[in-house]
Parts: C-alpha cells; structure tokens; sequence
C-alpha cells in the first residue's frame, strides 16, 4: 500500500512563498482595480448605467396636479422636459460634473451693463443687464443700466450662495436667454459682483427683501415690459418663498426654480452625512469665509468674527454670523424659518422646479413631492442625473440641459394664455382676498345675492358723493368702496333703477357697467353663470307683470275680431 507523504511545513508558508512568486505588476493591477471600483460607487459614476441603455439617458419625471394648467398650456408642449437627458460620458457623475462647472465651467462671454441699485436702509444692490445687442456684437462695459425695448420680457437672476454674474452657471443663461431676444438682469447679492456693503444688512437664504424691491422697481421702470424670475440653489429658495410671501399681489408672471435646496434642516443633516458630502461643506464654508473677509469691518462689528474665522462648516458660521443677524436663538430656528417648503401652497404665478435626484448638495430627500403635485399652479421636473446646477450634455459639454430647459417653458409660457391672465389680474386685483368687482361703484351686489344699478340722478349729499367716486374712477380705475355707504344707497337704488334716464346719462353709465362686467369675466367663468341667475332672477317680477298685459291685449284683439262673425 503506497503512503503519501506530508509536508511538515505550515500552510501560511506555502501562501506566502506562492505570493511571493506572483509578479509585482500583477499586485499593481489588482490594487487599481479594488480602486476603480471603490471610486466608481465613491464617486457614484453612472458609466455603466448609460451603456446599458445604449446612451439614450433617463427621461425626465414631471410631478403636477391632475388639474394643472400650467402643464396642459405650456409644459406639455416643452419637448425637452418630455424627453431625456444624457449627461456628457466623461462626466458620468454628479460630483465630477459639479467640480467640473466650478473650476471650468466653459462659460461663454458676457458684456453686462451695470446698474447700482439704492434700497431704502441704505444698501446697495448691482443689477447686471445683457440684453440681445450684447451678445450679438461686443459691447464697452458702462455703468448706464439698461437702454433697450421697454415692451421686451425681462429675465430676473437671483444667483445662489456667494455667486454672482459672474459664475459659470449664471453666464450660461443669460447668454441663452439674452440670445434668443430676452432682457436678462441678474440681481447680485448685498457684498458680491464687486459692491461693498453700505449698510448694517447682509442676505441669508430666507432674505426676499431684496428681490421684492428689485422686482418692484423692474416693474415701476418697465411696466409694460413682462417679468419673469429665475433662481438657482439657495436663489432658488429665496425666489420660491418670495412667491409664497406674495401671493397674486407680485409682478411676476412666471418663473423658475433650479436645484433648490427646499428644506435648510434636511439640508444641513444631509451635507454632514457622508465623507463626500464633508468637502462640499467646507468648500461652501470658505467661500463664506472670503465673503466675509471682504466686508471684515461690518462683520466684526454686528457678529462673533473670531468665531466666523474659525468655522469648519456652514452651520458653524450660520451660528456666528447667519443666526445674529437675523436675531434668532438657534440655527435650527433659522433653517426652518428661511426654508421655502412651507410657502409653496401659496404660489400664484406658474413656477416650474427642476431638481437632480443625485445633487449632491441639495439632497433628494429635500423635494416637496406632494406640496407641489397639491399646487395647480407648480410643475416640478426631476432628472436621475445631473449633480447641482451642472446638467452638461454632448460630447463637448459646452451646453447645459437646464438652460435650454428654461428656455423652452419660457418662451412657451410667454406664448400661452397663462401669462395674459397673469397681466390681468396683477393690473385690476386690489387685495388678494376681496374681489374689485364686489366692491365696485357701478354694481351694487347684495347679501341676498340681487344685484342693482345706482341712481342715474342722485340727490343730497349722497349723489355728490356718488359723482366724486365716478369721475374718480373713470381716471384711477377701480377702487373699493366702503361698506357703511354700500347699506346707505340700497333702498335709493332699489327705487331708482326702473325710471327712464336721459340717453346722455344713460351712455355716460353704460361705459362702467361694461368695464365691470369685462372684470368680472376676467376672474372667473362661475362669477358669469352667477350675474346671469341674478340677471333672470331680477328680471321675473317685470316679466311677470309684462306678460298677462301682453295677452290680455292678444285676447281682446281676437274676440274683437270673432265677434261680426257670429
């Protein structure tokens, strides 16, 4: 029987003298490999992912209400946002894309025209314009504003943190817009875009005062010129929440919000979660550092500037600078306070959100989902990829899917009926919760729901009122009147409403009661279907009394007629 000799060295020495003998190279390649694939899920490349589907992209996911106008008018003929987007192969990711529009960025040339604007405490606000001319010939960069097209829509920019004109995502639009006929101004934050600070006032995410002064001097300058609103990151939080502060009672007619963080408290847990998540926290702590650092006398003087120097992350210099300025107790208190989740159901002005499910700053986990699919005036767009504010597509990366994205839902809207309505009721509502039409001189409606014409020939002190508040009218438009004087004139215009006027007079009065009527089919088509029940209504008791004269007339006319024959 043969015997099998064993070895009495250990196994651990054979392992190790059959290392030894494979090849160094080889090492090296399995040390590159375990890298690529730490750094393929680190970095989160979707490489794969695209050449699986042949690189045809992700659709885009739209999120509206079932009865959303906004999305039957105008989104829906938006093919971009229908379709797909592929973002460049050699920036599979959305960090390598976010890093990529930082330091290159490849934004195209853009000759502003600045603007200083004054606010009433004292700051100073610089609006950058490009306008058509601009980006078709160069122009010689001058501090008169804007000289253009008082009728031509104009584009509002509300950079996002510490960016200004001057950022590559921002001259990638308002090159696009500026090219295809718009008037863009980009509003540049209180201390950026080269202003100092003049006063004891600085921005934050939840800071619309600015942009509510900006807006309303746009809208005073150019009145007949419509506006329209972009913001971008935490631009796009204080844009949003403006709209909700405002309600119907703003000068936009529409707008768009790109990559907005939405919930400040779910965003400061988010960007300390995981190690990549860490060096964006630091590297928006610096540029607020440098922000800071220009404007070091102010700062010293109202917050903690030791501690402003020594902060490693947004919520510590939010908690040496935000959180005292804004003369909160807490950093918690002031995220939940300048988040703009909370104002989203009182959006009026057709706004469309765009959102990366992979941002890598604003987190996903961020996104009203049902606050907007509530709103029948929101349409939100979200892609699988993209990173914050990059969206790069084709093979070049010279273009950005956003952009063009924005270009399209702005030129349909412009186009749409949306946008008509919009003017309209920014030009006849006097509050955003009584109706100008209820409240009207010309029309008197009741609590019963009768409605009943004033006195053509008033008399007393009352008619002289009466004739004041007309001629008043018919120069300034609308205008509410009183309720104590409304009770007063009831029973004289009950009496008075069936006597024959003067054809003058009656002409005079026509002119009102039709510009009533046109309001009052502007707000809505129930408020016509309720004038027409009220007009029948009204108008039974003299048809009641009308007809049996009528045909008691026909009677005896018959039975004059039959009467020979027999």
């Amino acid at each position: 029987m043969d015997c099998i000799e064993l070895s009495s060295e250990s196994p651990y020495e054979l392992l190790l003298k059959a290392a030894f003998l494979i090849p160094v190279n080889h090492y090296f390649l399995g040390f590159l490999f375990l890298l690529c694939v730490f750094l393929y899920h680190f970095v989160e490349i979707h490489f794969f992912q695209d050449l699986f589907t042949a690189f045809r992209g992700q659709p885009v996911s739209l999120t509206f209400n079932s009865g959303c106008e906004l999305y039957q008018e105008v989104v829906s003929k938006c093919k971009i946002l229908h379709g797909r987007y592929l973002s460049t192969p050699w920036l599979c990711s959305p960090h390598i894309q976010t890093a990529f529009l930082q330091f290159f960025g490849r934004a195209p040339v853009c000759n502003y025209r600045r603007q200083i604007f004054r606010t009433s405490d004292g700051g100073t606000i610089a609006l950058d314009w490009l306008a058509n001319a601009d980006v078709k010939k160069p122009a010689i960069e001058r501090s008169d504003g804007f000289h253009g097209d008082d009728k031509g829509p104009i584009m509002v920019v509300i950079p996002g943190l510490t960016s200004d004109s001057d950022s590559a995502y921002i001259k990638h639009l308002a090159f696009k817009m500026a090219k295809s006929g718009w008037n863009v101004v980009v509003s540049n934050h209180r201390g950026l875009g080269g202003v100092s600070i003049t006063s004891d006032c600085f921005y934050n995410a939840g800071w619309t005062e600015d942009a509510r002064k900006v807006i309303d001097h746009l809208h005073a300058q150019y009145p007949q010129a419509p506006l329209f609103a972009v913001g971008t990151s935490i631009g796009a939080n204080v844009l949003v929440k403006y709209l909700g502060e405002e309600g119907v009672n703003t000068a936009i007619v529409g707008a768009a919000a790109i990559c907005s963080p939405w919930d400040l408290l779910i965003g400061d847990r988010f960007i300390k979660r995981r190690l990549v998540q860490r060096f964006y926290d630091r590297a928006l702590t610096i540029g607020l550092k440098d922000y800071a650092k220009l404007h070091q006398s102010t700062w010293s003087r109202l917050a903690d500037w030791e501690g402003i120097a020594k902060s490693c992350s947004v919520r510590d210099f939010d908690h040496h600078a935000t959180r005292i300025l804004a003369n909160l107790e807490t950093v918690d208190t002031y995220y939940r306070k300048a988040s703009c989740t909370s104002y989203i159901g009182n959006v009026m002005v057709p706004l469309l959100c765009i959102s990366s499910l992979d941002d890598p700053v604003c987190t996903r986990e961020a996104i009203p989902w049902d606050e907007c699919r509530a709103n029948k005036n929101i349409v939100l767009a979200t892609t699988h990829h993209g990173g914050h504010l990059a969206y790069f597509e084709g093979i070049t990366a010279k273009s950005s899917w956003w952009v063009r994205a924005v270009e399209e839902y702005f030129h349909a809207l412009k186009s749409s009926s949306l946008i008509h309505r919009e003017n309209m009721q920014n030009t006849t509502v006097v509050t955003p919760l009584e109706s100008s039409i209820d409240q009207a001189p010309y029309v008197n409606v009741r609590e019963d729901g009768m409605i009943t014409a004033f006195s053509n020939e008033p008399s007393g002190e009352v008619g002289s009122q009466q004739n004041e508040q007309l001629a008043e009218d018919d120069n300034a438009g609308d205008s509410v009147r009183g309720v104590n004087a409304t009770v007063q004139q009831e029973e004289t215009n009950a009496t008075t409403q069936l006597d024959p006027a003067p054809k003058a007079d009656f002409d005079a009065m026509l002119v009102p009661v039709k510009r009533c009527l046109n309001q009052l089919s502007r707000r809505s088509k129930i408020s016509m279907w309720v004038l027409a029940y009220a007009a029948i209504i009204t108008t039974l008791p003299i048809l009641g009394s009308a007809l049996p004269l009528f045909f008691k007339k026909k009677l005896r006319n018959i039975f004059s007629l039959s009467s020979p024959k027999r």
